[in-house]
């Protein structure tokens, strides 16, 4: 029996266990399952979602939309939103709601035989839906600065705060900000919150 026959779209979220996926066999299996988003943890577990909400998605947009629009007054990144993945060096595969990339680093990275090299970018942002719950969240958070992540938002429109993730230092907690500033490799980027929070 396969997966799809247990109609397992009717109980997402979901979970699976399945150690050691390669590349093709994490792609053969987000293929059955074309309308969900898939990533996978160092630990080997797939985690299957169904799409966000709109007002989930139309915050995500409104944050791609700022850092696109950064992004080419400066003219060496790339921005990817949450259809998006990467490759991480614990072995996990994640897809953050909005990031940032040096286009040269991507590029030193690519390898022929590979579609995701293993590659974390320098900046992620993360929107909490409203049925996500905030540890999971924060653990994701952590693993992408372990990883090789400069800076990271966590935003929480439920509790109307951002937390500002760096490698070294505890997570920095704002509460019901207007804006926030990037800094490192995204400096001079300021996200306007009008809308997100």
């Amino acid at each position: 029996m396969t997966l799809t026959a247990l109609k397992l779209e009717d109980h997402l979220p979901a979970t699976l266990t399945a150690p050691g996926l390669s590349e093709a066999e994490f792609l053969a299996l987000a293929e059955e399952f074309p309308d969900c988003f898939l990533e996978y943890t160092a630990e080997g577990t797939v985690l299957i979602m169904p799409p966000t909400d709109p007002r989930t998605s139309a915050r995500v947009a409104q944050v791609g939309y700022q850092l696109v629009r950064w992004n080419k007054t400066q003219g060496r990144g790339i921005v990817i939103g949450p259809d998006g993945g990467f490759f991480l060096p614990d072995g996990s595969r994640r897809s953050p709601d909005a990031a940032w990339f040096n286009a040269e680093r991507w590029n030193n990275a690519q390898r022929p035989e590979t579609l995701f090299p293993e590659f974390a970018p320098e900046f992620v942002v993360e929107v909490r839906s409203p049925k996500q719950r905030r540890r999971p969240l924060r653990e994701k958070m952590a693993e992408y600065i372990a990883n090789g992540v400069q800076l990271g938002w966590l935003i929480d429109p439920i509790e109307h705060s951002v937390e500002i993730y760096r490698a070294g230092r505890e997570p920095k907690l704002l509460q019901n900000p207007a804006t926030v500033s990037g800094e490192g490799p995204v400096e001079g980027f300021a996200l306007d919150l009008s809308g997100i929070l």
